[in-house]
């Protein structure tokens, strides 16, 4: 069960990201709900929250009619049997088979899919090519080979898959950004020290009291230019989205990550500026409700800071939380987009 004060805003807000984490037990009625029932909130004191249909039965409640909150059981059912059948497969399944598998419409399935791992089926059957073709990569063998493990029908299909997304070249991922150039600079701004590094695609790395040392580190065969005049302007655009992070700004970037914590930052950057969310609403947004530890993972993982909005996460307290670079530049950052 998630805390309870998770529960009650995501029942209110009326969230089928929770649909099938837990039921709304309201004592008044003698009745329980899934959290998105679209019937009207009850007071506060007549719910309690269980973790499943099982367990409000057991307490006396009956099922809503107007909700059944036991079919999201069986959505999540329908979901993981479908992410089955797709890690089996050497090919993308034709979502009309996945679909008819789960006893669903193909537009229903689709949904419920998306709305619960935050990626469609193909979507989702692509992401995971692209993991297990990084994972293959990194044990150090060929290159073809590792793309025929990873479900590939041949590299044309990984290049076309990856090539224009990654910034890199599929062996770096294996030897250090070996081939990859990447500029870089340490500018002042009113956080302190900063570094920007970006290689053609974008910005790759962005972080405070850090140096060339640390991309050394990060990338140990790439090929670290210190950047002149023509990396300026990308240094410039960067400084002032640092210096003003509650408005919009289009930095390009370069990051990868597995498809979790790839969900995990898209949902960061559509966080609106001046306002936060929790470890576990950032779970549910990306797909699964219950990785809350994942999803910190996910979020200490975010090697672009600020651009990628990691310090809009914190606890469900109210608490801060923590920072890779400290809770003053956490507090800081928050403070400016608050103020708007």
């Amino acid at each position: 069960m998630i805390a309870e004060d998770e529960a009650w805003a995501a029942a209110t807000a009326k969230d089928r990201r929770f649909d099938g984490q837990f039921v709304t037990g309201v004592l008044s009625t003698g009745i329980y709900c899934r959290p998105s029932c679209p019937a009207r909130p009850p007071k506060r004191e007549n719910v309690r929250f269980f973790s499943d249909g099982a367990a409000a039965r057991a307490a006396g409640l009956r099922a809503c009619k107007r909700c059944s909150p036991d079919d999201a059981s069986r959505d999540e059912r329908a979901v993981l049997a479908a992410i089955d059948a797709i890690k089996a497969s050497e090919e993308t399944p034709a979502l009309a088979g996945l679909a008819a598998d789960a006893g669903y419409s193909v537009a229903h399935f689709q949904r419920l899919f998306t709305r619960a791992t935050g990626l469609s089926p193909a979507a989702y059957s692509r992401a995971l090519r692209r993991e297990r073709a990084g994972e293959a990569l990194s044990g150090g063998g060929r290159v073809t080979d590792a793309i025929y493990e990873a479900g590939y029908s041949g590299p044309s299909r990984f290049y076309a898959d990856n090539g224009g997304r990654l910034g890199m070249t599929p062996s770096a991922w294996r030897d250090g950004g070996r081939g990859v150039l990447i500029r870089w600079a340490v500018v002042p701004t009113s956080l302190g020290r900063m570094l920007v590094a970006a290689t053609d695609k974008g910005v790759c790395r962005l972080s405070f009291d850090e140096g060339e040392e640390t991309l050394s580190v990060r990338f140990p065969n790439a090929e670290l230019h210190e950047g002149g005049e023509d990396f300026a302007a990308m240094v410039e655009t960067v400084v002032a989205a640092v210096e003003a992070p509650g408005l919009a700004h289009s930095v390009p970037l370069d990051v990868r990550g597995t498809a979790f914590q790839e969900a995990v930052w898209r949902e960061l950057r559509a966080i609106p500026p001046g306002e936060t969310r929790s470890y576990a609403q950032i779970a549910a947004a990306a797909g699964n409700p219950k990785a809350v530890r994942a999803a910190g993972s996910a979020n200490g993982a975010n090697n672009v800071a600020v651009l990628i909005p990691c310090h809009r996460v914190i606890r469900s307290d109210g608490s801060l939380g923590g920072y890779a670079y400290g809770l003053e530049i956490k507090r800081k950052l928050l403070e400016r987009e608050r103020r708007g």
